[in-house]
């Protein structure tokens, strides 16, 4: 727009026409350039642009409809002489008159008002001198008025992509887009967006293809409560049936040549009137009212145009002027703009997500004797990755590791070191190693993966036969255990040195773990923020345990899920600060009672020995139909170990859901399962291993290894 129109724009006075009832919603206004006066009292002058003094009086005068007479405002086609304000509202620079610097300017109309219906004779009429004039009865108190001045339109264009702006993914901000121009700029917006939407830089690939993304309207009824009367009810096949779901651009169509040529347009002009049979299917152009009341916006990105807006009105309201076209490309280019980066943010988002997805375990083992439970969130909207983790690492003799850790930082940074420490200790659980020695291995690699690379992590090995764990800790906040009876208690473990300080050694302790208990791992996202220090916050959770279990009475602890629940529960706003990993662990462990350990010297006696102790055992338990399968898997097993060990080999078998028979012996080597020839005399030993157990592996231990295998109780 002309920045000088819109600043020397005249004052516009409304006045109603003589002998038009006021009440009456279809009159029309007229625009002076002076404010209406009593009968009788002298009419202002007006200065000219140029400091020229305007002699003759500005006077207006009214008469009947049906009768026009010189220096009268008749309504369209009712009279033949029409004499144009010398203050057209629309008038260009130079020929305009401007009012009294002293007369106040009238507020304009509430962004967001619906512009009220007028009839024909609202439109703009030519006068004698060539320019605008607008007639008619004025609008009842209350009721805004149409954008007639730059200054309006400058208004809403600000306050409409400001809306716009504070979209921050795709639908807020096509909404804003509606939300902004229905009902003060148009009756009714039709969005159209590329599908698929393409992203960033990549070039598109197959035919483009518009699909109706959001449309809106003016609602059919009004509400007459607060001073609006209803609104003309449109036809049921206007703009109610405009749309089509998709749309496929043919390349050289009326409506690529529209869309490649950026600026919005007029729907009576050729071009867009051929286009819009291809935008809204067959017969939605007879829907489009005729006239300059329907505009095709082409939304344009950084690089392509990525769709088309289409904003209609009604024939009982003013039709659009050729200034609103800057309207409608100033909220075509901000929106465009806006879903640009709404897509680009999209996809970082789907990034972020997708990484730490996959640096957190997708689902939690069911190792047997402990029931697992586990919780993340991000520290905010975002920041959707971060560097806390935990994880569950099954291990050899029905043991499982219990880990959790936070890297520094909540960024994409501290998810990729997150990983390669996750990845790291995956790696050592694996080996069987002590939990101080994991912790010593994590500090060498944090240090190998550069200066700054710092991080807690707790390690804790449980043992659901002996009832027992082990814990190291490397600088991160301590666990706390719920006991059966609902007394919930700060475990006491050695602090520890962060990884990546190195040097430092770590210390584990041992401490039992009652059946019925849970242990909790945290991170400090759970127990810190700027409104609590960490010991605060971890005496706060140790009451929200002990209170959350007394809801269940003292011989049934919480269920694991909804306990986490709880303790998330536990925060308020403006205490999560940092994201928070969770892992809760329900101790049920192993009865002595289902649990047979044999010590058998590596001789050739071993494996018969072996038979007969495994079939005593399930003698005792009831499960005598598994005994010709389990001393068959038992003598195979055992015979390979004997074959190799130089040390007393272990056979130990557990009763749980399932049957689980363990041996172990002193040598490294893990065996592989291969095919046996015809002439080999052995080799078939794992080969029936795999085929009569449900489950079997071999895992590597510090002193050796163990090979276990699974059968069904029934």
């Amino acid at each position: 727009m002309d920045a000088t129109r819109v600043t020397e724009q005249p004052t516009s006075f409304e006045r109603p026409q003589a002998g038009v009832d006021p009440a009456d919603p279809r009159g029309a206004l007229v625009h002076t350039s002076t404010p209406a006066r009593a009968p009788g009292t002298g009419a202002l002058p007006v200065q000219g642009r140029c400091g020229g003094d305007v002699t003759a009086p500005l006077t207006t005068a009214h008469t009947t409809p049906g009768t026009s007479e010189p220096g009268t405002s008749t309504p369209f086609g009712k009279g033949k002489d029409t004499v144009s304000d010398p203050v057209s509202e629309h008038s260009q620079p130079g020929t305009e008159q401007t009012a009294e610097r002293d007369t106040p300017r009238p507020r304009p109309a509430p962004e967001g008002i619906p512009v009220q219906p007028a009839d024909e004779q609202d439109r703009p009429t030519p006068g004698p001198d060539g320019q605008e004039r607008r007639s008619g009865q004025s609008l009842p108190p209350g009721r805004p008025t149409p954008m007639r001045r730059d200054g309006d339109r400058l208004r809403f264009v600000g306050a409409a992509t400001r809306r716009i702006a504070r979209g921050i993914d795709l639908d807020e901000i096509v909404m804003g887009l509606c939300r902004a121009t229905v009902p003060t700029f148009s009756d009714a917006i039709l969005v159209y967006l590329r599908d698929p939407l393409p992203v960033g830089d990549e070039r598109p690939t197959g035919p483009l293809v518009l699909r109706l993304r959001r449309t809106d309207r003016i609602p059919a009824e009004r509400d007459t409560e607060n001073g609006f009367l209803p609104a003309a009810q449109p036809e049921p096949n206007e703009l109610d049936t405009v749309g089509a779901e998709l749309c496929e651009v043919r390349p050289g169509s009326a409506l690529a040549e529209v869309l490649r040529g950026v600026r919005p347009v007029f729907t009576d002009a050729p071009a867009a009137r051929a286009a819009l049979p291809e935008l809204l299917g067959d017969g939605g152009e007879f829907a489009v009212p005729d006239g300059q009341r329907a505009i095709l916006a082409p939304l344009r990105g950084r690089r392509r145009v990525i769709g088309a807006a289409l904003f209609l009105r009604r024939p009982e309201r003013i039709a659009f002027e050729p200034d609103d076209l800057l309207v409608a490309a100033q909220l075509a280019t901000h929106s465009a703009l806006g879903i640009d980066k709404a897509v680009l943010y999209g996809r970082e988002a789907y990034i972020a997500d997708e990484l730490q997805r996959t640096m957190l375990p997708e689902t939690l083992p069911r190792p047997t004797g402990v029931r697992l439970a586990s919780r993340y969130l991000p520290a905010a909207e975002t920041a959707r990755v971060g560097g806390d983790w935990y994880d569950a690492i099954p291990l050899p003799g029905s043991r499982v590791a219990l880990v959790v850790g936070d890297v520094m930082g909540h960024s994409m940074t501290s998810a990729a070191i997150m990983g390669q420490l996750r990845t790291t200790a995956q790696t050592l659980a694996g080996l069987d190693l002590p939990p101080q020695e994991v912790l010593h291995h994590l500090d060498e690699q944090a240090q190998r993966l550069g200066v700054d690379r710092m991080a807690t992590c707790l390690y804790a090995v449980y043992d659901p036969v002996s009832h027992r764990i082990t814990i190291a800790n490397a600088g991160h906040p301590p666990p706390v255990l719920l006991h059966l009876g609902g007394r919930a208690e700060v475990l006491r473990v050695p602090a520890g040195a962060p990884i990546g300080v190195g040097g430092v050694d770590f210390e584990a302790v041992e401490l039992d773990a009652p059946a019925g208990a849970t242990l909790l791992l945290y991170t400090d996202g759970l127990v810190e923020s700027r409104l609590r220090d960490v010991w605060t916050g971890i005496e706060q959770l140790r009451e929200k345990l002990a209170a959350t279990a007394q809801l269940t009475g003292p011989d049934h602890p919480p269920p694991l899920e909804a306990l986490c629940d709880e303790v998330l529960d536990m925060l308020g706003p403006g205490d999560r600060d940092d994201d928070i990993a969770l892992l809760a662990a329900r101790f049920d462990g192993i009865a002595p009672s289902d649990v047979a350990y044999w010590f058998l010297e590596p001789e050739d006696a071993a494996p018969g020995r072996a038979r007969r102790l495994a079939r005593r055992a399930l003698s005792r338990w009831g499960l005598e139909e598994l005994s010709d399968s389990v001393e068959l898997l038992v003598s195979e097993v055992v015979t390979n170990a004997v074959r190799y060990a130089t040390r007393p080999v272990t056979l130990r078998l557990l009763r749980t859901d399932v049957l689980r028979c363990e041996v172990g012996d002193d040598v490294p080597q893990l065996p592989r399962l291969r095919q046996a020839r015809a002439t080999d005399e052995g080799g078939r030993g794992l080969y029936l291993v795999n085929r009569l157990a449900r489950r079997w592996g071999a895992t590597r231990l510090s002193t050796g290894k163990v090979v276990w295998f699974e059968l069904n109780r029934s």
